[in-house]
């Protein structure tokens, strides 16, 4: 599980946040115009501020305090959909401005079968911590704070039935063979089938650079309250990555994740991961607790949302501890917090 943390920002001239944030709230008056025009707009604007302690025995620079305000904007309309983000970070007098396009796909809806293609994100697996079949997105599990994801250039291919769907995707065409396994030009394919309470999966992936591998999962909901799923991932060089995990949810909301995987492509090897959980009255309090039984490493991860109409606020900490060996203990940093404040539009 990676947990590094961004390099020091390049030194621009000086631009103050509320200028950066006067200018997302006139993008938010947009909407009603757009909509006119038959080209609905959505989107929201955050302001974030980052904290965090250096990890004092290593050498490695990091940023102690920054300030983001960041505006996304989604669009969609005759089988074309777009997000677009616009982002300006701030830490002292360093200031840091860019934009990118986190999805920018075409939909051919063609009944039981439908055809995309341009950047997309789609995500695959079963498991919350870890997620070995999660071919094509790959994400970075475990985050601090949430935030949309960025897409893949890809063609995909699905096919839907009542109760079985299969996808192929070619993500990365035009990326070089050479490139992180990430970013390398890849076939990858999903099949799903349902039966009963049971639902299966199958996975398939060849990259130009990584080789081949194949995948299964399966989720059981057992009753109203408790659910288990488990998912394989056989690579070609002999290396398996398997996670299993158990939720449980009671009447009130309240629940109780147990999760652990072995990743058999790194040295750390095992992991568990304990999340409680709580939803009430728009609040949403949640406990992470990360072992690596290995090497005793441990990662804490408190945070408390709260959902309105339009206005979202959600605050996370996160310590790292463990015996100086510990994989964990090598991340740059020792203690993170944020603070984040979302208006959707």
């Amino acid at each position: 599980m990676s947990y590094a943390t961004r390099s020091r920002f390049p030194t621009r001239p000086k631009t103050h946040l509320l200028t950066w944030l006067l200018v997302s709230a006139a993008s938010a008056s947009l909407p009603t115009q757009v909509q006119a025009q038959d080209l609905p707009l959505s989107g929201h604007v955050r302001v974030q501020q980052d904290d965090q302690q250096p990890n004092t025995t290593l050498t490695t620079p990091v940023p102690t305090g920054y300030s983001t305000v960041q505006t996304e904007l989604r669009a969609a309309s005759h089988g074309a959909s777009a997000v677009v983000t616009l982002q300006q970070r701030q830490q002292g007098t360093a200031t840091q401005s860019r934009a990118w396009v986190n999805e920018l796909y075409a939909t051919h809806d063609g009944g039981a079968w439908q055809v995309s293609a341009g950047k997309r994100v789609v995500s695959w697996d079963v498991g919350y911590g870890f997620r070995p079949n999660d071919m094509v997105q790959q994400e970075q599990r475990l985050s601090l704070a949430s935030s949309t994801l960025e897409g893949r250039p890809l063609l995909m291919a699905e096919h839907f039935s009542a109760d079985a769907a299969w996808s192929l995707v070619w993500v990365n065409p035009t990326g070089a063979a050479q490139n992180s396994a990430d970013r390398e030009p890849a076939w990858a394919a999903r099949v799903y089938q349902q039966h009963g309470a049971l639902d299966w999966y199958g996975f398939a992936r060849v990259g130009a650079h990584s080789g081949a591998s194949m995948g299964a999962a399966t989720t059981w909901v057992a009753t109203d309250a408790l659910a288990v799923h488990g998912s394989v991932r056989v690579l070609n060089h002999s290396a398996t990555q398997v996670v299993l995990g158990g939720s449980w949810t009671a009447a009130n909301q309240l629940g109780v994740l147990l999760e652990a995987w072995r990743d058999g492509t790194t040295q750390q090897g095992h992991h568990r991961l304990l999340r409680i959980s709580w939803a009430f009255e728009g609040w949403s309090p949640r406990l992470d607790v990360l072992h690596t039984p290995a090497d005793s490493g441990r990662v804490v991860t408190a945070a408390l949302a709260w959902q309105g109409d339009r206005v979202n606020v959600q605050g996370a900490l996160r310590a790292f501890g463990g015996p100086p060996g510990a994989a964990v203990m090598q991340s740059p940093v020792r203690r993170q917090a944020t603070v984040a404040l979302t208006w959707a539009f």
